[in-house]
């Protein structure tokens, strides 16, 4: 058992940010993640490898002074001030100064160990006396003929395996789906040596014109905008467009995209689809806690405070589990919740400007790349809506709440629990999950029994 004065789940941008601003008020801050390397999904790889100074700034100013611990899970909470978790029994719990060098030693060593199925894994209990969540968020991802083939990934999963070093020099990759992210999502592709044959964006003209003349009030986001445009000359844009179908006998080999209001579809060749409809906060945690969600247009997101203080006592949440709003967001969010966590409500109100910028231009974001309603009708009666249990679009039309498709199809009942036909049959048909169990990720009966 180990006890610390503030334990930040998730250890991107809203999570780093959280403990930095705990340590510099003397505060026991520990850290937990699921992954190997600290930066979550934005700074994936680990912080101090990013060109975001601000990331190499705050791993640097935790250095010796928070405990990390990766590839650990959180299952449940036995009580009020505590959780229980699952980590591989080989992996060290970092503290700051030991580095990245004992992190890419041990971590990237004992990440197969992890999710292997012969993997050695031990339960802990973490104490508390409060807890920040920074679970950020994961891709939308929407149903369409073919998008099970080989080859169709999420747009921002296809980043990660380039990252981490999967092969796509010179492969023909069509990315789609909506958001800013599909720019750096192609950005990262043909770095990589992809050739990125179109993006593919499902917003319509006018309101992208709206949304790049909103980024003068937001200089280092037009900045940004303008260096993703120049890395990107020369791909196609293809706005108020959607991919329609992806065909392939055996993997995917092109996809059919539907151009803005005409009849006729247009037909790209490619070796993969990466095709992703914004962001969907991570929300299970706080949910199986007790904290209030909150239904926020076509999110779920955890209700919180001024303070990022959610409805349970001592426990606070930042960054896009707050909702979809981008790293800046996140950062805010999270000094203000490990300030306001820490007892500085007074130096956590001076950011408070800060936030309503970037709350601003998260409206901007959810507004401009709101879902067009074609999407709802790309799915047909054979297309699979549930991955994990074959459970195909036909099937789960009969139903009227998420509840009863689970107990009559098993929909959402599969590895993922309802992680990706989650976000999916909201969509299709309105539904909202309506209670998030524990164990949250799956765990070893071994730790139950811990």
């Amino acid at each position: 058992m180990k006890r610390y004065d503030i334990l930040v789940i998730g250890a991107g941008p809203a999570g780093l940010a959280a403990a930095q601003a705990a340590i510099a008020q003397g505060k026991q801050v520990g850290i937990v993640d699921d992954n190997p390397l600290a930066g979550g999904q934005i700074w994936r790889g680990g912080p101090e490898q990013q060109s975001d100074l601000r990331a190499r700034q705050l791993w640097e100013a935790l250095q010796g002074k928070a405990e990390y611990l990766p590839q650990t899970r959180v299952l449940y909470a036995p009580a009020p001030g505590c959780v229980t978790v699952q980590t591989p029994a080989t992996a060290p719990v970092i503290p700051a100064q030991a580095g990245i060098h004992a992190e890419l030693n041990g971590a990237h060593s004992m990440d197969s160990r992890f999710r292997g199925n012969d993997a050695e894994v031990s339960a802990n209990t973490l104490h508390y006396d409060h807890l920040i969540l920074a679970t950020g968020a994961r891709e939308r991802l929407l149903p369409f003929p073919g998008w099970t083939l080989p080859g169709v990934t999420g747009a921002g999963g296809l980043q990660a395996l380039a990252k981490g070093g999967y092969p796509l020099q010179g492969k023909r990759v069509v990315v789609a789906g909506s958001g800013p992210l599909l720019l750096a999502v192609a950005t990262t592709l043909r770095a990589k040596g992809a050739q990125v044959a179109a993006i593919v964006e499902q917003a319509g003209t006018p309101a992208l014109a709206r949304f790049a003349a909103s980024l003068l009030a937001t200089p280092s986001r037009l900045r940004q905008s303008l260096q993703l445009a120049a890395q990107l000359s020369g791909v196609p844009y293809l706005r108020n467009s959607y991919v329609r179908a992806a065909h392939g006998e055996h993997a995917l080999r092109a996809v059919q995209i539907q151009r803005g209001g005409t009849s006729a579809a247009q037909t790209l060749e490619c070796d993969y689809l990466a095709c992703g409809y914004g962001l969907l906060p991570n929300v299970e945690l706080a949910q199986a806690l007790g904290c209030e969600i909150a239904a926020r247009g076509a999110q779920n997101v955890v209700a919180v405070d001024e303070w990022q203080r959610t409805s349970m006592d001592r426990i606070y949440c930042a960054g896009e589990g707050t909702g979809v709003g981008g790293v800046d967001l996140a950062l805010v969010e999270g000094r203000i919740a490990g300030l306001a966590a820490s007892g500085r409500q007074a130096e956590a109100r001076r950011l408070f400007r800060q936030r309503a910028h970037w709350q601003t231009f998260a409206q901007w974001l959810e507004k401009t790349f709101a879902l067009r309603p074609e999407l709802r009708a790309l799915a047909k009666d054979d297309t699979i809506v549930c991955r994990c249990e074959d459970v195909c679009h036909g099937e789960l039309r009969a139903y009227t709440t998420w509840r009863s498709a689970k107990l009559q199809t098993r929909c959402g009942m599969g590895p993922c629990q309802g992680r990706i036909c989650g976000g999916a049959t909201e969509l299709l048909y309105g539904w909202r999950p309506d209670a998030a169990r524990l164990p949250v990720a799956p765990a070893r009966i071994a730790s139950i029994i811990d």
